[in-house]
Order: C-alpha cells, then structure tokens, then sequence
C-alpha cells in the first residue's frame, strides 16, 4: 500500500523523464490492483510502454485515460501522436486496423454534419414599449443583488426594490451595513 500517491507518481514520471522506461514499469505493476480507476497510473504506464516502444499496448493504455478522464487532453494527444507516428510494436508487427478513438470522432463528425437546430418562429413585431416598461414585482427574487442595482432601483422610483437589494447586501457585506442602513432609511422616508 503506498501512503503517499503523489510522491509515488512523481518518482515513476522521473525515471521516464529519463528514460527508464522498464525501471518506471517495474515500479508500477504491483499496484496495478490498487490503482485501477488512476488516470495518472495509466497515463505513466502507456508513456513507459511507449518509451520501450510497446506501441500497441501503449495504445490500449492511452485508451483507458482517455475513459476515465475525456475531457483530459495529455491522453488524447498522446494517442493521436502514436497513431501518427505509426510506428508498430517491436514486440509484434501487429498495427490495429480499427482505432475506436477515430472511429468514435468521425461519428461524431458526422453526426454534426447533418445536426440541424431546431427553428424556432419569431414574428417580426418588436416588444411593445408598454411591455417593456413593465416592472416586475417586488416579491420577485433577485440573483445578484449589487450596490449598483439598488442606485439603479432608487433612480427608477423602486423603492421597495431598492430596499429590498439593501437587505440582502447588509448580510452578504456586514462590515458596510451602516451604510446601507442609512440607505434604507432615506427610501423608507420617500415612500
């Protein structure tokens, strides 16, 4: 069992950064079991087999990042520089004929090809003013209530509003709540 993962990790990714591919094997295929579900296990696995040149399983190894963690781009990139290279094993000759990778990314293609949006009917009447001009009601719940939209609510004749954004900034900013206290006394007075 190892205690710290991190220290671990960092000890395989130095002897790969230098080169010692089967030194950085031979300490990771022990807790192949434990690391099962590891990104980053597997990511220093293929990079150690591909360095023996191992190409194929590196392959496989690089397949498996790119499951556990997709939107992840070190694998992606990794992959598809292997499968560039197009270097074959020099334990097999064998080259896969069908990489699920590309295949899955030409589908994908594909299927954006001929995605169509859903066309939505708008007329070409503009909004009324009247509608615009409609205010919505003080019990509505404001998302982001800023010092800025209680000046804006004040200048509007919002009061309620104003008062209301005041309140909430007095529990989200304690250290100003004299201030707005102040200000909620100033729009009570208006109304």
């Amino acid at each position: 069992m190892i205690n710290e993962p991190y220290l671990f990790f960092a000890e395989v990714s130095l002897d790969i950064s230098r080169g010692e591919f089967q030194a950085g094997i031979e300490k990771l295929e022990p807790f192949s079991d434990q690391f099962a579900d590891s990104y980053l296990f597997h990511l220093l696995y293929a990079k150690a087999l591909k360095g023996l040149r191992y190409n194929t399983l590196a392959s496989e190894y690089f397949r498996k990042c790119c499951t556990i963690a997709p939107a992840n781009q070190i694998a992606w990139q990794e992959l598809v520089e292997l499968q560039a290279s197009g270097e074959g094993d020099t334990a097999s000759a064998r080259s896969p004929l069908f990489d699920p990778v590309t295949d899955e990314l030409e589908k994908l293609t594909a299927a954006l090809m001929n995605f169509e949006p859903v066309k939505t009917s708008e007329n070409a009447d503009p909004t009324s003013i009247f509608e615009q001009k409609q205010p919505f009601s003080d019990d509505t719940t404001i998302a982001v209530p800023t010092e800025s939209l209680a000046h804006l609510f004040t200048a509007q004749g919002a009061y309620k509003k104003a008062i209301k954004i005041y309140t909430i900034l007095i529990q989200l900013k304690p250290q100003n709540a004299e201030i707005y206290q102040q200000e909620i006394e100033a729009l009570l007075d208006q109304l």
